[in-house]
């Protein structure tokens, strides 16, 4: 399968070596720089939304081998909220 162009211009490096792209529908782009001369712009966010890094997995995993083992601390009272 292939992609069809959306658009298509020549563009040039300013003094301060960067690149404008126009009418970006992203404001992040991950850009990998292959030894051919091909560029690939791959838009990203800042924080992947879906992932939780491993070592909050490794926290949640103790926190409930703690909790099946009966190691908790007391109640807290939140009638008063």
């Amino acid at each position: 399968m292939e992609a069809a162009i959306r658009t298509n211009y020549n563009a040039h490096l300013d003094a301060k070596k960067r690149l404008t792209l126009r009418g970006a529908s992203h404001e992040y782009y991950n850009v990998k720089e292959y030894d051919n001369g091909f560029i690939l712009l791959e838009p990203r966010e800042l924080v992947v939304p879906a992932e939780i890094s491993a070592n909050t997995l490794k926290m949640m995993d103790n926190a409930v081998k703690n909790i099946t083992v009966g190691n908790v601390s007391e109640a807290i009272d939140l009638s008063e909220f």
